[in-house]
Formats: C-alpha cells, structure tokens, sequence
C-alpha cells in the first residue's frame, strides 16, 4: 500500500473519532455546569474543556474568556480551529474522496452524508435544548462509521491502519479527561482519593461511556481510586488505556507480519502495554496521578509519530 493512502486512512479515524470525543466532552461539560457549584469554581467547567481538547493557545488568542458560549463555538463550529467537531468531519470527508477505493461503500456513504447534514445544523440551532441533540447526532454518526468499518472491512491493512488511528486517538483523549477533569475539579483543600462530589466524578464516567459498565465491576459506589483504575488498566472497559493500547499492539504485530518487517513502533507499543498491563494503581498514585498520565500522553504521542515516520511517510 502507498503510505500516502495509509495516511489518509489512518488520519479519517483519527479524525473521526476526535469530533466523536469532542461532542462526549462537550455534552458532559454542559451538563456539569448545571450543577450547583461555589463561586470560586463557577465556570471552570468550561475552561477545563479547552484544556481537554488541547486547544487553549488557538482559544485564548481569539476569545477573552472561556464562556459556554464561545467554547461551543469554537470547539464545535470554528473554521479556524483544525480540530473543531465541523473541521474534523470536512477533514475525514476530504481524505476519503482521496482514497475511495480502499473504503467500504457503507463507510464512503456514512461520511458523505454526515458531510452533506452539517449544514443543517447552525450555532443558533444548537442552542439550549438543540446542543444535545447536534452533540447525539455526531456519536452517532462517529459510531455508525466505525461500526461499518469493523462489519464490512477485509482484514487487511486497510483495516489495520484506520484501527491504529482509531485507538492512538481515543487512547489520548480518556487520558486528557481523567487528567484535566480530575484536576481542575478537585477543591484546593481536598487531597486526591478524598471525598469529591458525587457528580463530578459521575460526570468522567459519561464522558468516556463507562457509567455503567463501572458500576457492574465496582460494587462500593463511585471512589476516585476505583475510577483511575477502571480508566487505566481495567481491559474490560473498551476505552480503558490498557484496552486502547492492546489494540494498538495488535495492530502493529498484523502489519508487521504482513509487511514481514518490524519497526521501533512496535517495541514502543509493546512496552507501554507492558506498563499498564502488569502496574498497579497503588503504583499510579505514589507516582502522581497527574504525572503518570502526562507521561502517558507524551509516550502516546510518540508512539504515534514513530507509526508516521514507519509507515505513513
């Protein structure tokens, strides 16, 4: 295969996945700020969310101030922004024309048409009430085109290009929101593992799908501790780092055998499974919550320029 069509692959999951991530961030923010909150705190939801979505430089250089208003904005509509939800979709859109014919019919269909139904939804439509219904339409349509890429794709390396985008994306972003999320949330006064509010922590659950899927594996209720783990190195929870790393892992070895030749991705890969596949929690939080899933994101990024420099160049 051209690296340049494995680029174009690896680039529409990653950023189809991205819009997908930035509207489960977005319906979770929204929904925390209704929530009583002090007045030393009121706000912070939204200035959280630009520091998720690693766009506080690009933000903070055109708006004063992180109101809901103008983070909706920017993360969901801006043509200035590269990684808003519309620039993601118009981006995946643009690489699949580029390679059509290694996609699926459904896939080229279900981006096409997502393309072609943005129009309809404006800024002023997605206000109050219309935000969660825009912010459901892109999962929607994120899972819908990942569903016709693992039902309907040979397992080629095709296949395996758009899963290693899928998975280093989605990898990134459970790792920003438990990081930033757990921060910026947690009161000056409490120490970390103390008693946060109920719903703030219920809101990290949603954010990532794992509401209740954490509640059948924990049996105590919401504890940060059990949260940390369960979005680490819990393999059950499909957005767990353990799980999107394994994928990632496996992906590579099936390129590596097809292409009959191993790269410093695949050692990279294989040993940040190995950490989070044999560490313990105890072992996170005597490191450093914070430091352990910066260092997580900083070899996750990485991995992903090592993948480019192997096989998408």
């Amino acid at each position: 295969m051209l690296s340049r069509t494995a680029d174009s692959l690896y680039w529409i999951a990653r950023y189809m996945e991205r819009a997908e991530n930035l509207a489960r961030i977005l319906q979770v923010t929204d929904r925390l700020s209704l929530m009583p909150s002090s007045a030393e705190t009121t706000g912070s939801e939204w200035h959280s969310t630009i520091i998720v979505s690693d766009c506080e430089e690009g933000f903070y250089s055109k708006y004063g101030d992180a109101t809901p208003e103008h983070v909706i904005s920017y993360l969901a509509f801006d043509e200035d922004n590269p990684s808003s939800i519309r620039n993601c979709i118009e981006t995946a859109r643009r690489n699949a024309r580029a390679v059509r014919t290694a996609l699926t019919s459904e896939q080229w269909e279900t981006l096409n048409a997502t393309w072609l139904e943005l129009p309809k939804w404006s800024e002023t439509r997605v206000r109050g009430s219309g935000l969660h219904r825009f912010l459901d339409w892109v999962k929607d349509r994120s899972l819908l085109f990942h569903g016709g890429t693992v039902a309907t794709m040979l397992r080629c390396d095709s296949y395996h290009f758009m899963q290693l985008g899928t998975f280093v994306e989605r990898g990134d972003n459970t790792a920003r929101i438990l990081d930033v999320k757990y921060h910026l949330l947690l009161p000056e006064h409490a120490e970390v593992g103390g008693g946060i509010d109920y719903y703030q922590w219920a809101s990290i659950l949603r954010a990532v799908s794992g509401y209740r899927s954490y509640h059948v594996l924990y049996k105590e209720g919401i504890r940060p501790w059990h949260i940390a783990e369960f979005l680490i190195m819990r393999d059950q929870m499909p957005r767990s780092l353990v799980s999107c790393t394994a994928k990632i892992k496996d992906c590579l070895d099936a390129l590596g055998e097809e292409y009959g030749q191993r790269h410093d991705c695949h050692r990279m890969a294989g040993q940040v499974y190995s950490q989070l596949r044999f560490g313990q929690v105890s072992d996170v939080f005597r490191q450093g919550l914070h430091e352990f899933l910066t260092q997580y994101v900083e070899q996750n990024n990485r991995l992903g320029s090592e993948i480019s420099r192997s096989y998408l160049m």
